[in-house]
């Protein structure tokens, strides 16, 4: 009887996993047999790329036409889509446990129910992390998920239509907490945005925004090489962002944010991306190892430091390789690695043999500032060599070069290279801006 092989979590690294393993080991369309079931458990029925969500919140990406559905994606790779919420694990009787889920109006769909397993997968994710600072949970926004950024989009239309209403000397105020990856290219493509909507009969809309950035670290994207880091805030800066370093937020009001020195920020719309944290169902799962944040905890073969048969990979885990003194990075590029090296290493493990440890390898980080630049740092073995700084349009293309090979990675080439072209025409006949 097969294996059945469960992956929770349908995002960068998941569902790459579950399409690499479904072609490989599942049974595709027209095949009865199948080494291995493979099933994918996502709460939402479709997928879009996490790195994208920054542009949805912005207006300047359509989540209708970029998402793909968990069903056909599945019925053409050899695996099984299941609709679900994990809140629950049964190691000693290898089963997870899903939420009941229901409608819009809280009618139910499904009762609670149990999904057995072989091997079991966990890549839900993290969200940002309030870090129990008053007010951020009632009145600012995140933009974690598909649904997070277009409900940002709806309240940033609102305020952008009363802003456009009012007197003259109204401004669209914007404050966005956490400058890493995502609140810098949340506040570049914010600008680039409102500018292109200043294009349709809106000429002073660019100049009415008041987008303040706010970090408590010295400086911005942390994770990336200082001057990467420097140039990005320069172009920020020139764009009319007001970036505040060594800044803590003590309290988030309605209208304001208020910082540990005194100073109050006023700010309408309020956005939070900072920190990371795990799901909170995995903080003590079945006694499973997790750190303070709610990662769990895993080996080099990605298996949970407590059972063999759990694993877990992306921004949800937390390894620290040998011969390092930190846990690999929370990103896509991590995700995806981690998302190969399980496709090749559990056909192996199904038959009884010993994976060999993962190894990462790290190939430089990019940062996108909308249609205004793009900087970024080519890691050791990159095309260029080792920290190689690049901006400008080589630094652009190659950052819009990871979804196409994201897209690669899922489709094929042929079937990327029918997205591709989709994606030009509808580029060259609709504004490249949500203006409805």
């Amino acid at each position: 009887m097969p294996k059945h092989i469960v992956i929770v979590g349908g995002g960068a690294g998941g569902l790459h996993l579950a399409t690499r393993l479904g072609r490989r080991l599942g049974r595709p369309r027209g095949h009865r047999d199948a080494r291995a079931e493979v099933t994918l458990v996502d709460r939402d029925s479709s997928h879009i790329w996490k790195p994208l969500l920054h542009e949805a919140a912005a207006g300047t990406l359509d989540t209708g036409v970029e998402q793909l559905g968990f069903v056909a994606h599945a019925s053409r790779n050899g695996f099984r889509y299941w609709p679900g919420e994990m809140q629950g694990l049964d190691r000693a009787e290898k089963r997870i446990t899903l939420a009941a889920m229901n409608d819009a109006q809280g009618r139910g769909i499904l009762p609670a129910r149990d999904l057995p397993y072989d091997i079991l997968i966990l890549a839900v994710g993290s969200s940002a992390n309030d870090f129990g600072i008053p007010g951020v949970l009632e009145h600012t926004s995140f933009i974690d998920s598909r649904d997070q950024a277009e409900a940002f989009h709806e309240a940033l239309r609102a305020e952008t239509i009363r802003c456009i209403a009012g007197p003259e000397d109204r401004t669209l105020d914007i404050a966005i907490v956490g400058g890493g990856a995502t609140g810098v290219e949340l506040s570049a493509e914010l600008n680039t945005a409102l500018g292109l909507a200043s294009g349709y009969g809106l000429p002073d809309l660019r100049r009415r925004l008041r987008l303040t950035l706010v970090e408590s670290a010295p400086r911005i994207l942390g994770a990336l090489p200082e001057r990467v880091a420097a140039s990005a805030q320069a172009e920020l800066q020139r764009q009319g962002v007001t970036v505040l370093t060594n800044a803590q937020v003590s309290a988030v009001e309605p209208d304001a944010l208020m910082l540990k020195d005194g100073r109050r920020i006023s700010a309408t719309l309020k956005v939070w991306a900072a920190g990371i944290r795990a799901p909170a169902f995995l903080r003590d799962l079945d006694g499973l190892e997790s750190t303070r944040n709610g990662q769990l905890v895993i080996r080099p073969t990605l298996q949970t430091t407590r059972d063999d048969a759990v694993y877990a990979l992306g921004d949800c885990a937390s390894l620290t390789l040998p011969g390092t003194e930190r846990p690999l990075g929370a990103t896509a590029q991590v995700a995806q690695q981690q998302a190969v090296y399980l496709a090749r290493a559990l056909p192996g493990v199904l038959e009884g043999g010993v994976a060999a440890p993962f190894a990462y390898r790290h190939l430089g980080a990019l940062v996108s500032l909308g249609q205004y630049n793009a900087y970024g740092s080519l890691g050791k073995r990159g095309l260029l060599g080792d920290g190689w700084f690049v901006q400008g349009r080589f630094a652009q293309i190659s950052y819009a070069s990871l979804y196409r090979r994201h897209q690669l990675g899922l489709h094929g080439l042929w079937r990327s290279l029918l997205y591709w072209c989709a994606d030009l025409l509808r580029r060259a006949s609709r504004p490249p801006v949500r203006l409805e």
